[in-house]
């Protein structure tokens, strides 16, 4: 069954996450990159991810209208990991995550679904301004950030201390 889509890039759909995506969800949350930049999320079966997906994913959508999506191949719909807008109580405006599985980075996934959810937050959504908070470590991320037109603001804090640095887009 086709599951309806959010939009699409020349090789990428973009979708809500359903309750039968649980499986993807406990490998992607597991995966080295999402435990090291990331964190551990604590969801180690296929309950716990349908918990993830209700109450965080799908509550997301309910309450703001935008949440992280499923990101798969458009030819093959193969999961290939997630991208999306969250809105955090400790930030003024939404922020722009992606993840993917290990053996789908390196291939501008990331950098594709990134760039079509910022046009997609801006022109559809309209949202003047998108931020991006990343791990001062984590290169990839900070890449793409850059990549997709979105400038250093600052460094800051998460919730528990961890220094990220700090994107926008306006």
């Amino acid at each position: 069954m086709k599951k309806p889509y959010i939009f699409q890039t020349p090789r990428l759909t973009l979708r809500k996450f359903t309750l039968e995506d649980a499986p993807f969800i406990v490998s992607l949350v597991n995966s080295e990159g999402w435990l090291r930049f990331v964190g551990d999320r604590n969801i180690k079966t296929i309950e716990d991810a349908q918990q993830y997906i209700t109450n965080s994913l799908i509550q997301g959508y309910i309450d703001n209208g935008f949440g992280l999506w499923l990101v798969e191949r458009t030819d093959d719909r193969e999961p290939l990991g997630m991208c999306g807008l969250v809105k955090r109580a400790t930030l003024d405006c939404p922020d722009i995550g992606f993840a993917f599985l290990p053996a789908h980075t390196g291939k501008g996934y990331a950098l594709e679904s990134a760039k079509a959810t910022l046009t997609y937050a801006q022109q559809t959504l309209g949202l003047p301004t998108i931020y991006g908070i990343t791990l001062p470590e984590n290169q990839k991320s900070i890449a793409v950030l850059e990549k997709i037109g979105l400038r250093f603001l600052q460094i800051t804090a998460s919730p528990t201390g961890e220094v990220l640095w700090q994107y926008i887009a306006s």
